[in-house]
């Protein structure tokens, strides 16, 4: 892989990471454009996790309170801990049932879905569940004090249903948290922390690529390091922008996007390729 590659990948996935656009729609379209196809799914892995470690250090205080709340509250019940333990527990209950199903369904997503007319489709679903949020769904106003085993339930489910390329886990975090009737600002924080454990869980996924030496080889070590750094300044970067944007503009857009990305890819991308994710 060249340093020109490896930086476009770098940015691609961590511009799109935490969109509600599919980072792997996004780094599969990239593939495709640029003649490229990764060497396994380590690649991609290791580009993920560098998304993660800017997601750890960016909520880093808010992560040190869940964990503390949490302990604190198996230390001594108390009160003021309350919240932040159970805000853990609904992180564990929807990773739970994204990794379960995760791993039902891996079997399942054959190689009729790895093509760009899949991947056209799944964007648009993308958007159009993102434009049902917006527009025929009023808001709720709960917040994590408020959150039920329910509430976790209910989006870990959504969050499975990003084992399918194309569709957004942001996105399905963001609308299925927003239609449970959470506030936009708790649906966002939710969807973050959500991202540690599962990312973090998939990064295991990529050791062996890395022990055996052949993601190094094919890849290189100049071009590795090139693209984790441009993935977690711009993941950083996304983050920041994000949370920005979603104070005073509204998803609708980000739909477009997928719409607008969805021709692309079924109209002008080879659609009998099939992409190795």
């Amino acid at each position: 892989m060249s340093i020109i590659e490896a930086l476009i990948f770098g940015i691609v996935q961590g511009i799109t990471e935490f969109l509600p656009i599919s980072s792997t729609a996004h780094i599969v379209i990239t593939q495709l454009v640029l003649g490229y196809q990764f060497p396994g799914f380590g690649f991609e892995i290791y580009l993920h996790f560098a998304s993660i470690l800017a997601v750890m250090i960016y909520f880093r205080k808010d992560i040190l309170v869940v964990i503390f709340g949490f302990i604190g509250y198996l230390a001594n019940r108390s009160k003021d801990n309350r919240t932040q333990f159970f805000f853990g527990i609904y992180i564990i209950v929807a990773t739970l049932i994204t990794g379960v199903l995760g791993l039902l369904l891996e079997d399942f997503i054959g190689a009729s879905m790895k093509t760009p007319p899949f991947i056209a489709i799944a964007l648009a679903v993308t958007g159009l569940f993102l434009i049902i949020i917006e527009r025929f769904v009023q808001y709720g106003d709960r917040t994590e004090e408020q959150m039920t085993f329910k509430d976790s339930i209910f989006v870990g489910l959504g969050q499975t249903l990003a084992v399918f390329p194309g569709i957004s886990r942001s996105g399905a975090t963001l609308v299925t948290a927003l239609f449970a009737g959470l506030n936009r600002d708790t649906a966002v924080r939710y969807s973050f922390l959500l991202s540690i454990p599962v990312i973090l869980g998939s990064s295991v996924l990529a050791i062996g690529d890395f022990a055996d030496g052949a993601m190094v080889a094919e890849v290189g070590i100049p071009a590795l390091i090139v693209s984790f750094i441009a993935t977690f300044i711009f993941s950083w970067l996304g983050i920041v922008w994000l949370i920005e944007f979603l104070k005073k503009s509204k998803l609708v857009y980000f739909a477009l996007y997928c719409f607008v990305a969805a021709i692309f890819v079924y109209f002008f991308l080879d659609n009998s390729m099939i992409i190795e994710l």
